[in-house]
C-alpha cells in the first residue's frame, strides 16, 4: 500500500493518504521514495552488557546497533553481572536505557537467584520493578520440580516464562549439530533430543500449571512437533528460532568458523527449511537475532573451546530478507514474525502501523544492495556470522517514538511527520 505516516507528540495520528492539508506547518518530512515503512522491529532476545561486561557490549553500543539495523525495542536478557534478580538492577538498566540508549530497553528479570538454577527470584517484585519476562538466559533449568514452581508463581503474576531448553547432560562437551559433519570436522556433537527432550518435559508441565511459557528458541523438527501438538491442545505456549537458525547451517561452519559457534548449534539444511516452513506457516511467533557479544580473547580459539554467540542486531532484517528474495517467506510474514508477534508476546503497544500505536518506525529498500563490513558495525565486538555477505535491505532512518534515532538525511533530534 502506498500512501504516508503522519506522527505527532510520539504516536502515530493518521495513516494512508496524508495529504498537505493534513501537516502542520513546522513539521519535518521524509520523502521515502517508495521505500518499505513498517514497524520498528522487537528483537526479544539480545545481550545489552550492562552491568558486569561492559568490554562485551554497553547499552549505548547495543542501542546504537539496534537503531542501525532497524530494531527499535531491544528485549534484554539477564545474563548480567550481577544478574537481573534484584529490583535494584531492573531500575539500574532502565534508567541507563534512558540515559544512554537510542532505542527502547526492556529488560527481562532471572528466573533463579543468580541464575543458578535454585532457587526462584522474586518474580512478583521483580515484574513490579518493570521486567517484562522471565528467563535465565541461555542456562536451563534442569529440575522439574524447580519449573513446576516457577510456572506456578509466574501464573499468579500472569508472568511470562522464556526459556532455553537444553538437557545439561546431553549437550555437555558438544559444540555443533550431532551428526555426520560433526564427524568429518572430529567435533563433539549435540543431538537434537537435548533440545526436545526438556521441550516436551516443559509441555507437560505447562498443561499441569496453565502458566505462560515461550520456548526462547527451537532449533529443530522435533521440537516444532512438540510446539505444534502443545498449541493444538490449548496450552499458553509459544516458540522463537533465530535469524542464524533460519539462514545458515552446520555446513557455513567450514573451516572451523568460531563466529559460527552458536547454542543452540546451527543444524542441519533440512532442519533450517522445517524452520522456515514453521516461520512462514505462523507456527514459529517470533524470529530473534539472539544478539550475543564475544570479543577477541573468546572466539579466536580452536572452535571446540570458543564461546558460543554472535552478533546481529544490525543484520537481523537484512539476512531475514534473503528468505524473502528466495521466495521462502512473503515479507509481511516476515516483518510479522519481528514486530506484532513479539508485542502480542509481550502485551507491547509497539510493532503495528496504527492509530494511537507509538511512533516506532523503520524505512527500508528491501533490493537496495550492501556488503557486511565488520569494521563498520556499531557492536563493540566483531563476531558476525556475516562477515563480508552480500546483503539487500539497509535500513535508512529509524524512528523511536516520533524521534529520528538513525538516518544519514536527517540530523537526529528531528522529528518525523
Amino acid at each position: 500500500m502506498r500512501g504516508g505516516v503522519l506522527v505527532r507528540d510520539g504516536a502515530i495520528v493518521a495513516i494512508g493518504a496524508v495529504t498537505g492539508s493534513d501537516l502542520p506547518t513546522d513539521c519535518v518530512v521524509v520523502d521515502c521514495n517508495g521505500d518499505v515503512v513498517s514497524p520498528g522491529l522487537i528483537d526479544c532476545r539480545a545481550f545489552v552488557g550492562e552491568p558486569g561486561a561492559e568490554h562485551r557490549e554497553t547499552i549505548a553500543s547495543a542501542t546504537a546497533a539496534a537503531a542501525s539495523g532497524g530494531v527499535t525495542t531491544i528485549i534484554a536478557t539477564s545474563e548480567t553481572h550481577p544478574a537481573v534478580d534484584d529490583p535494584a538492577v531492573v531500575d539500574f538498566l532502565q534508567r541507563r536505557a534512558r540515559d544512554t540508549g537510542r532505542v527502547r530497553v526492556l529488560p527481562v528479570a532471572a528466573l533463579t537467584r543468580g541464575r543458578d538454577g535454585s532457587e526462584l527470584a522474586e518474580i512478583g517484585l521483580l515484574k513490579a520493578a518493570g521486567a517484562i519476562a522471565f528467563s535465565d538466559g541461555a542456562r536451563s533449568i534442569a529440575s522439574a520440580r524447580l519449573m513446576r514452581r516457577a510456572l506456578t508463581y509466574a501464573r499468579d503474576f500472569d508472568a511470562l516464562i522464556m526459556h532455553h531448553c537444553e538437557d545439561i547432560d546431553l549437550a555437555a562437551g558438544g559444540v555443533m549439530n550431532e551428526g555426520e559433519f560433526a564427524s568429518r570436522l572430529g567435533l563433539p556433537g549435540i543431538p537434537q533430543e537435548a533440545e526436545s527432550i526438556v521441550l516436551a518435559r516443559d509441555m507437560r508441565l505447562v498443561a499441569l500449571t496453565g502458566g505462560r511459557y515461550h520456548a526462547a528458541i527451537v532449533s529443530c523438527r522435533q521440537s516444532l512437533d512438540i510446539i505444534a501438538a502443545a498449541k493444538q491442545d490449548g496450552l499458553r505456549v509459544t516458540c522463537g528460532t533465530t535469524i542464524n537458525h533460519l539462514t545458515l547451517n552446520e555446513n557455513d561452519i567450514g573451516g572451523y568458523r568460531t563466529f559460527l559457534r552458536l547454542s543452540p548449534p546451527l543444524r542441519s539444511e533440512d532442519e533450517r527449511l522445517a524452520l522456515v516452513e514453521a516461520v512462514a506457516s505462523g507456527l514459529i511467533d517470533v524470529v530473534v537475532s539472539d544478539h550475543n557479544p564475544q570479543d577477541v580473547e573468546t572466539k579466536r580459539l580452536p572452535f571446540a573451546e570458543s564461546e558460543p554467540g554472535a552478533i546481529g542486531l544490525e543484520t537481523l532484517l537484512s539476512a531475514g530478507l534473503r528468505l524473502v528474495h528466495a521466495e521462502a517467506i512473503d515479507l509481511p510474514d516476515l516483518l510479522a514474525r519481528m514486530t506484532i508477534g513479539p508485542a502480542k508476546l509481550l502485551g507491547l503497544p509497539q510493532g503495528r502501523l496504527a492509530v494511537g500505536a507509538p511512533a516506532d518506525l523503520i524505512r527500508f529498500d528491501p533490493e537496495e544492495p550492501y556488503v557486511v563490513d565488520r569494521d563498520k558495525l556499531h557492536s563493540r565486538c566483531r563476531n558476525t556470522p556475516f562477515e563480508d555477505a552480500r546483503m539487500e535491505g539497509r535500513v535508512k532512518t529509524t524512528v523511536v517514538a516520533g524521534r529520528i534515532v538513525h538516518s544519514a538525511e536527517v540530523r537526529s533530534h528531528d522529528a518525523v511527520a
